[in-house]
């Protein structure tokens, strides 16, 4: 993959470049906001690692401004330890994962290379489709009454997990096994948060919503019951 690292530790840019370059991945870097938006816009990365406090125009900026770009690219936050509420605004702004400093180098490694794996697994030929909602796994492409939605890599495989199969409710914690690849260490809010945006893009501005939540289970995507009878 090509990655871009933003982070204004020139230190730590060095340990994860190696790390990453190690993998064979291709490592790119900048160490300040205004900077690393130009770049992220420029080389269209497929993955960026981007830090939360950067001088000049700050991550959660810079993360809004890619995002209303439409820039593809997957993006890991890095935030200080202990900071949820940061973590919480990185996600709401269109991060598909973080990671918490100090971390280890394998655990990105992991992360990043998972993210890898949920890009490249679709079959050929699949389309998922519920109701109006069609998703061309192949292609990325998610549309609904045949008008294109964008979604962030995230939001799509979470949104392509809830479709493969129809009126199943999945718990926060197999939705979060399922898409980030992890038994462990993730906040529960992070599901929810990703299960807000996918209600805006979708359902807002149609009479019948796809994606239901059952207290207290989990989510779901189905045609309502009165659509089915």
């Amino acid at each position: 993959m090509r990655i871009l690292i933003i982070e204004d530790e020139s230190e730590l840019v060095r340990h994860i470049s190696r790390a990453l370059t190690r993998h064979g991945h291709l490592v790119s870097s900048a160490n300040e906001g205004n900077a690393g938006l130009r770049q992220a816009l420029h080389e269209l990365p497929d993955l960026v690692v981007l830090d939360l406090n950067l001088p000049g125009m700050d991550g959660l900026t810079l993360l809004g401004e890619l995002r209303r770009a439409q820039c593809p690219a997957r993006v890991i936050i890095l935030t200080a330890r202990g900071e949820v509420e940061s973590r919480i605004r990185g996600l709401k702004a269109g991060a598909d994962d973080y990671l918490a400093k100090p971390f280890s180098l394998d655990e990105l490694v992991a992360r990043i290379e998972a993210m890898g794996r949920r890009g490249t697994a679709a079959a050929p030929s699949e389309l998922l489709k519920v109701g109006d909602l069609a998703m061309d796994v192949l292609h990325r492409r998610v549309t609904r009454a045949g008008a294109l939605i964008p979604l962030s890599p995230r939001e799509f495989d979470v949104l392509q997990v809830l479709m493969q199969e129809p009126g199943r409710i999945f718990s926060r914690t197999e939705l979060c096994e399922r898409v980030w690849q992890r038994e462990h260490e993730y906040d529960t809010r992070t599901v929810e948060i990703f299960i807000t945006r996918l209600r805006k893009k979708i359902d807002q501005g149609f009479a019948l919503p796809l994606i239901h939540t059952t207290r207290g289970v989990g989510y779901t995507v189905r045609l309502p019951e009165a659509a089915n009878s």
